[in-house]
């Protein structure tokens, strides 16, 4: 039997505008079994970007009960989740998110910088960035390099600190479809060399069909679940 790395049981998020108050979670309740692939679909206002902020622990729910790697999360405070958030999710976006006048090294670095590792830091950015096929543009800045390159750079920053799930925001979002399914490959290869747990938000139904599952949100909670 596999082992959940995250387990979100009636979740419910909360929003006041004004008067008037947004339910974006309403009793949402799944479970994401350690080394899967995940693609996570639903339409704008279905709740999936609110879901994945709780996911990564960058919000936490009004109420519910969210455990991620074994540690409960609906309860911690910023600076508890902002720790949580730094050893155990590694974020990719659709805009790449690295610093423009730093180098892809130094843009890997980042996280090890956030937890305070200093101990072999250069070292473990540089064979990131290897991993990710970049050994020969490690020094490079984020204009000299494509739009492929700079997400290669952005999953190397997100693998870095070897996370228990990695979390991509439309990571082919900005990439033509050639470059955006050498992306995708990359990481299906990532995930199936160090099983680590990938979650995908996705618009793009061929993006999608590349999971081990679907998981669609519509209203705030899970529509269906498809193998």
């Amino acid at each position: 039997m596999s082992e959940s790395v995250i387990v979100a049981e009636n979740l419910v998020k909360t929003y006041q505008m004004g008067d008037v108050q947004v339910n974006a979670l309403r009793g949402l309740t799944m479970s994401i079994n350690r080394g899967e692939v995940v693609a996570i679909v639903g339409p704008s206002g279905s709740g999936k970007s609110t879901l994945m902020n709780i996911l990564g622990c960058l919000d936490r729910p009004t109420s519910g009960e969210y455990t991620l790697d074994g540690e409960a999360v609906s309860g911690l405070n910023d600076d508890q989740l902002a720790n949580i958030r730094n050893r155990k999710v590694g974020f990719i976006f659709q805009s790449f998110n690295l610093l423009p006048r730093a180098t892809a090294l130094s843009n890997v670095e980042l996280p090890l910088r956030y937890s305070g590792k200093t101990e072999g830091r250069k070292e473990r950015a540089r064979q990131s960035l290897i991993s990710v096929g970049l050994h020969d543009r490690i020094n490079h800045r984020p204009y000299e390099l494509s739009g492929g390159q700079q997400q290669r750079v952005a999953i190397a920053r997100a693998l870095v600190n070897d996370p228990a799930i990695i979390m991509a925001d439309e990571p082919t979002g900005n990439l033509d479809s050639k470059v955006g399914q050498e992306i995708m490959d990359l990481l299906l290869n990532l995930n199936r060399q160090s099983g680590t747990t990938l979650i995908i938000v996705t618009h793009d139904p061929k993006v999608a069909a590349q999971a081990q599952r679907i998981i669609r949100v519509r209203d705030g909670t899970v529509d269906t679940e498809t193998e």
